[in-house]
């Protein structure tokens, strides 16, 4: 390709991006002073995840942009709370802020404190709500972390991190009793709040910062520790291959019930607030409460981690039908594999609107799977979005033929710029696999370029000289009408080297056991897939975000 074709194919690019933002209301013609107001928001901020929010003050600051349990806040008082945050803890802990971890529920005070680490130029890490007290000092201690903002709950987990971080300081973001009082007016020895740094330092605002804030996402960890990923604010290219996926509308409403923590929820509020649209939130996720936020507040968009989505098809149908959710345009669903039947289920209740996304922290988006791919296919992980390429490689980095299964690299738009540890993803070494990051999975791509995710590499179990993949056997039982959630490892084996093993949480009042599931299993694979244990339960250990943690069953 020519120099000129290279500019012309540019060209062509940001003038497709530029039609994407146009025709979602996100570029749109605005009065003099506003497009100087964002200059100067880009200028004292930088590019960072958190800059659509301080830009939707300047494009509408008396809109509402954010709802929880404790009210509204406009634009404008959210951007204001967030310098006034951003100050206090400049005065709390001096003028070198490295880095802020976030211990907190979906509320305004994480989104502040998330906001205010960035208008300090600081990292902002983002802490699982389902940490253990050794967890959290472990992740802490290696990340260099001094400060910490958590809910007041996890103040009995936050202890470890204390005992292991000298000088360490705390703020509390959430309270039962919120805290009106002044950071001047607190006696010695009490925790400094939100809430206290905020009143105390209310129309203050912080010295531009020497360099953009950033944002430390944890991995999953749901095989291993989770790792710390450090990302960027996404381009607008990342942003309108988006749009092009997902019909998100610039100023409409959203309910974000993933967790903020996790990438997901994380990049759902990122989008939220550069398309200025009113972020809905609910510290705690229940399913009939969720659906009453959408109508309450006629959400067009509703952000959820798949197991969500799942507890709420499981409501009673009476419970259901109190709820219409006739101004709801998308669901945006990503984290985990998302039950077909519950997929289907939604859609015929609630209409044709689920998206199901494959992401990976390290990765940003990869694919979508639309209305129309889910009816055709409920288990798809859906096409890859615009931008990024798929290339699905067996173990001597070849191309598979369409249908063969092999592992998952990926090339997308968002750059990666490595583990907090200093270490990065494995890539593609081939010539034809440059610049291609390897995700972790196997899968398969169909003839219409639908992406299959069969389960993670290093899940599949070679038992008794054969290769089987875990998520097969899952999907499997799952279509048996009495199975609700079921996950399959491999065991040791003295015999096979190794063995499935499958733990079961029946539907309630279900009354098969073991031995008929097994057959199910039989009768649909091969022999070697039937798991020689199956395991009922009561339910699986998830994380906070959703995930099954398949290492605490081995337990």
């Amino acid at each position: 390709m020519t120099k000129v074709q290279r500019l012309l194919a540019r060209l062509r690019s940001q003038l497709w991006v530029v039609s994407i933002l146009v025709r979602s209301g996100m570029l749109t013609v605005l009065r003099p002073d506003k497009y100087v107001g964002m200059a100067r928001v880009v200028r004292t901020q930088g590019t960072n995840a958190t800059t659509g929010l301080a830009m939707a003050a300047v494009r509408r600051p008396h809109a509402v942009g954010l709802i929880d349990e404790l009210g509204s806040l406009t634009w404008r008082e959210l951007d204001q709370r967030c310098d006034a945050l951003a100050v206090g803890l400049r005065a709390a802990v001096g003028d070198d802020v490295p880095t802020v971890a976030l211990l907190c529920r979906n509320h305004r005070g994480f989104v502040e404190t998330l906001s205010a680490s960035a208008r300090l130029g600081a990292q902002a890490l983002l802490l699982n709500t389902g940490f253990s007290g050794p967890q959290l000092a472990d992740v802490m201690v290696r990340e260099a972390g001094a400060v910490i903002v958590y809910d007041e709950e996890f103040a009995g987990v936050v202890a470890d991190a204390r005992s292991r971080i000298p000088g360490l300081v705390e703020v509390i973001a959430w309270q039962d009793e919120p805290d009106t009082r002044g950071s001047r007016d607190r006696g010695a020895g009490t925790p400094l709040t939100v809430a206290s740094l905020i009143a105390a330092h209310t129309g203050q605002r912080p010295p531009v910062p020497d360099s953009p804030g950033r944002v430390i996402l944890l991995t999953s960890g749901t095989t291993g520790a989770p790792k710390g990923a450090k990302r960027g604010g996404g381009g607008p290219d990342e942003l309108a291959a988006t749009l092009t996926a997902v019909p998100w509308k610039a100023e409409e409403t959203i309910v974000v019930a993933a967790p903020m923590f996790h990438a997901w929820g994380f990049g759902q509020l990122a989008i939220a607030g550069t398309m200025t649209c009113t972020v809905v939130m609910r510290r705690k996720f229940d399913p009939e409460a969720t659906l009453a936020l959408v109508d309450e507040h006629r959400a067009t968009g509703l952000a959820v981690v798949p197991v969500m989505l799942e507890r709420i098809v499981d409501l009673p149908a009476e419970v259901l039908d109190r709820y219409r959710l006739d101004s709801l345009r998308f669901v945006s669903a990503s984290g985990s594999r998302m039950r077909p039947d519950a997929v289907i289920a939604f859609m015929d209740r609630f209409g044709d609107v689920v998206f199901n996304a494959y992401n990976a922290t390290e990765a940003g988006q990869i694919t979508v799977a639309s209305p129309a791919d889910l009816r055709h296919a409920p288990d798809t992980a859906g096409r890859a979005v615009r931008g990024t390429l798929l290339r699905i490689v067996d173990d001597a980095w070849q191309p598979v033929p369409v249908g063969d299964v092999g592992r998952i690299t990926v090339k997308g738009a968002s750059e990666f710029d490595g583990y907090t540890a200093g270490d990065t993803k494995d890539s593609d070494p081939s010539a034809a696999g440059k610049g291609f990051m390897v995700s972790g999975d196997v899968g398969r791509l169909d003839a219409e370029g639908r992406l299959y995710v069969v389960g993670r590499d290093d899940e599949m179990i070679v038992s008794g000289g054969e290769n089987v993949y875990p998520l097969e056997v899952e999907k499997t039982l799952g279509e048996h009408p009495s199975v609700r959630e079921v996950a399959v490892i491999g065991v040791r084996d003295e015999s096979y080297g190794q063995r499935l093993a499958a733990y079961v949480v029946l539907v309630p009042g279900a009354q098969d056991g073991p031995d008929e599931l097994k057959a199910h299993v039989k009768a649909h694979l091969a022999g070697y897939k039937v798991p020689r244990d199956v395991v009922l339960l009561d339910e699986l250990p998830r994380n906070a975000s959703g995930k099954i943690m398949k290492r605490e069953l081995t337990a």
